[in-house]
């Protein structure tokens, strides 16, 4: 039996899962689908097609659905998904997708979105994210899994960022970072390998072939899309060829300072 505080108004047709606690002047709309044992914190807004999934604790203020901040967008059927166990704090504000874009914004499971978070339409986040107070996505961006964003860092659109890769606090990213690397600065320029993250997850000869192919490919005079493909063809490290594939499929360019 969900427990739903008297003051908060829930229009007819949205969908509240069991075990849901939704707290005092929250206001949900008629699309929206809430999963099981949610928690919805007081003055929370949820709006439009939105559809949240089951574990996820949704913290006071928190906007959630709202139409997307696309002059383009004239009343299109968009839609935003959220998967499970997500922590949303105060004060976030996250967008559906537009037509231009695919129509939906999806965030994964088990991310962290700390106060004040903006992911705009059409923005795509995978799992075991975690966005620092303030992080701001334009439209279009996509993270992969075990990505960290610093605070107060604003992502430019259509900007890709990889798996365990890492953005500094206070940097202003404008083009690709690869999976399992750092960068920071404004503009934001690769650093290194996000070795912090990596040795909590992959095995130490794993991060080895891993230095190895960061040096080939950005502290060489080599160009960088020759020796990407020359490390897929020779390397048998499946981190490394998820490196380069990334890297040869980039529109926006990685940001690194040649040799």
């Amino acid at each position: 039996m969900s427990n739903i505080h008297s003051s908060a108004v829930i229009d007819d047709g949205a969908e509240i899962g069991a075990n849901v606690k939704i707290g005092p002047f929250v206001t949900i709309s008629a699309q929206t689908i809430i999963g099981d044992n949610t928690v919805i914190d007081a003055h929370a807004v949820i709006t439009g097609k939105t559809t949240i999934g089951k574990d996820n604790h949704i913290f006071s203020h928190a906007v959630i659905g709202s139409i997307p901040q696309d002059l383009k967008f004239n009343g299109e059927e968009v839609e935003l998904i959220i998967g499970d166990n997500n922590k949303i704090r105060e004060f976030t504000l996250l967008n559906p997708g537009t037509i231009g874009g695919g129509s939906v914004t999806k965030i994964g499971n088990n991310n962290l979105l700390m106060g004040y978070v903006h992911l705009g339409h059409d923005v795509i986040i995978g799992n075991n994210c975690i966005l620092a107070n303030g992080a701001t996505l334009a439209g279009h961006v996509e993270l992969g899994n075990h990505v960290v964003i610093g605070g107060l860092t604003p992502i430019h659109q259509f900007v890709h960022i990889g798996d365990y890769a890492m953005i500094g606090g206070a940097s202003a990213l404008s083009q690709d970072i690869p999976p399992y690397c750092l960068a920071e600065g404004n503009r934001a320029i690769l650093r290194g390998l996000n070795l912090t993250g990596l040795r909590r997850a992959l095995q130490r000869d794993e991060i080895n072939e891993l230095k190895i192919a960061y040096k080939e490919l950005f502290e060489s005079p080599k160009a960088l899309q020759e020796t990407a493909k020359n490390l897929q063809s020779t390397s048998s490290s499946e981190h490394v060829k998820k490196l380069v594939e990334f890297i040869a499929k980039s529109k926006r360019g990685i940001p690194y300072i040649r040799k």
